[in-house]
C-alpha cells in the first residue's frame, strides 16, 4: 500500500498513519462544486465503502446545526449528529478511489462556514480505522455560496 500521495512526496511531509501505528487517508481538500455539493479529495487510495458511507461524515458550521451542517462549533462527533443518508449522499467523482463528491438534499447557507470532518474512512483494502480522517494540513473549511 502506498504511502505517498503526489509524484512519490508524502502527505505535506507528514506521516499518515495514526499513533496506533495503523495508516489511513488524509481529507486534502474540501471544496463546495455547487449550492448542495462538496468535492471531497484525499491523499491515498481509499476503501469504496467506507469512503462513500455518509454516516462516517460530519459537517461543522459556524451557525449549528443547520441546512448541511450536522453539528454547532462546540459540539462533539457522535453517532447520533453524523450526516444521515435523508441528508446526503457520496459517489464516487471518478476511478481514483480518491475524489468523492458529497450531494446535500439541500443548499448550503451563503456566508455561511463549513467544514468537513470525516472519520473512519480506510484505506484500499483494509478495514477497522477507528479515528479522524483529517489532519492540520487539511482544506477542509469552505464558505457557502
Amino acid at each position: 500500500m502506498p504511502q505517498y500521495a503526489y509524484a512519490g512526496e508524502p502527505y505535506w511531509g507528514l506521516s499518515t498513519v495514526t499513533a496506533d501505528r495503523q495508516p489511513h487517508p488524509v481529507l486534502v481538500e474540501a471544496r463546495l462544486t455547487a449550492p448542495n455539493q462538496i468535492l471531497m479529495t484525499y491523499d491515498q487510495r481509499s476503501d469504496l465503502a467506507s469512503a462513500t458511507n455518509v454516516s462516517n461524515y460530519w459537517i461543522r458550521s459556524n451557525m449549528g446545526p443547520a441546512g448541511i451542517a450536522s453539528v454547532g462549533m462546540n459540539e462533539a462527533l457522535t453517532a447520533a449528529n453524523a450526516i444521515r443518508p435523508d441528508m446526503a449522499m457520496i459517489t464516487p467523482a471518478d476511478n481514483s478511489r480518491m475524489r468523492f463528491l458529497m450531494t446535500f438534499t439541500v443548499n448550503a447557507m451563503r456566508g455561511v462556514m463549513y467544514t468537513v470532518l470525516p472519520c473512519f474512512v480506510n484505506l484500499e483494502g483494509m478495514t477497522s480505522f477507528r479515528g479522524e480522517n483529517w489532519g492540520p494540513l487539511s482544506r477542509n473549511m469552505f464558505i457557502g455560496m
